[in-house]
């Protein structure tokens, strides 16, 4: 479909529960079927809070969260995580890998929960994992053998990449993923995310709050520009 992986917000508003605190709202913000999309801003400016509400892990007050022809806001709580599992591959800042099993089974967890997603693979889930994982230069030997939680910060950022890319989901939605790392390996991190990212046809939603990689993405666009924040604030 033409749509596929396409995102629009509409009439959002969203605020944390209480009376005082964090408010967002977006009045219009899409990206396109296909397209690498840079969101920035500071650190504590909402950005992660919008890649939530992208990915339907919250819900607005008010508004329409549109993946391809799918309304997410209108689904159950149910539906909307198995649409997220066949949908959309998140790749959370702190990688959120299981830290007692393998890199290997970290990465076919996903198609667990999402049968579609499972059913696009050219092979086994297993060898589709390893092949991914080789090319984001993770051998076999290393992925097979041992928990998550002895990998470098690098190797399980490469781990959470191949989680979310596995099945070809139309859209992956980062949270600064690369946050952790120096210039230099940012930028080898970003050669292979896009390599893969492309090489599925996905479409790429990414925040950060580092301007530097602007020129990597086909739009970058400032998350004041699109949203309104505020935030009440104790005497």
């Amino acid at each position: 479909m033409e749509d596929r992986g396409q995102m629009r917000l509409t009439g959002i508003r969203f605020a944390w529960p209480g009376a005082r605190g964090f408010r967002i709202a977006i009045d219009e913000f899409s990206v396109a079927s296909g397209e690498s999309v840079l969101m920035l801003g500071e650190s504590g400016s909402g950005k992660s809070t919008l890649l939530s509400l992208a990915s339907g892990i919250f819900l607005p007050d008010r508004g329409k969260i549109c993946i391809g022809q799918t309304d997410i806001t209108r689904l159950s709580a149910n539906h909307r995580d198995r649409f997220r599992a066949e949908n959309i591959g998140v790749i959370f800042q702190m990688f959120n890998l299981l830290p007692s099993v393998t890199a290997l089974d970290n990465t076919i967890l996903p198609l667990h929960f999402a049968p579609s997603r499972r059913s696009r693979l050219k092979q086994s889930p297993r060898a589709e994992a390893e092949r991914i994982l080789a090319e984001l230069g993770l051998p076999s030997s290393l992925v097979r053998h041992g928990p998550a939680r002895n990998l470098s910060v690098g190797q399980q950022q490469r781990v959470a990449v191949a989680r979310a890319l596995i099945g070809e989901p139309d859209l992956i939605i980062a949270d600064e993923p690369a946050s952790a790392l120096d210039a230099s390996s940012q930028d080898a991190f970003l050669d292979l995310l896009f390599r893969q990212v492309q090489g599925a046809g996905s479409t790429l939603l990414m925040v950060s709050h580092d301007r530097r990689i602007a020129t990597r993405f086909d739009r970058a666009i400032e998350l004041a520009d699109i949203a309104t924040i505020t935030m009440d604030r104790g005497e």
